[in-house]
């Protein structure tokens, strides 16, 4: 299981690095994605939902019609932790297909 550790500047932005189109936003880390359909959009949350549930670590989410935005801290340690990192991972992972345009 991932710490729950404040992670560095350092550590953050390493972990950033290698997350495409995450961005850091105060103590917390976010990305939108913009799937193809409201269906796809509503699926990837869906699953995001079940990533969370295993990870016992769960996102603030936003769904606006097929655009998805995703907010990942650990309130419990007050920032971002391994945990955000490693969510942000696995959701990296799922491959939903993106909206073209």
């Amino acid at each position: 299981m991932a710490e729950s550790r404040l992670l560095s500047e350092e550590e953050i932005s390493a972990g950033l690095a290698r997350l495409p189109g995450w961005e850091r936003e105060g103590e917390a880390i976010r990305k939108t994605f913009h799937l193809r359909s409201f269906a796809h959009a509503l699926a990837f949350v869906s699953h995001v939902g079940h990533l969370a549930e295993v990870a016992d670590h769960h996102p603030d989410i936003e769904l606006r019609y097929w655009d998805v935005t995703l907010t990942l801290s650990t309130h419990s340690a007050g920032g971002i932790t391994e945990k955000d990192l490693a969510l942000a991972a696995e959701i990296e992972r799922a491959g939903y297909p993106a909206r073209e345009g």
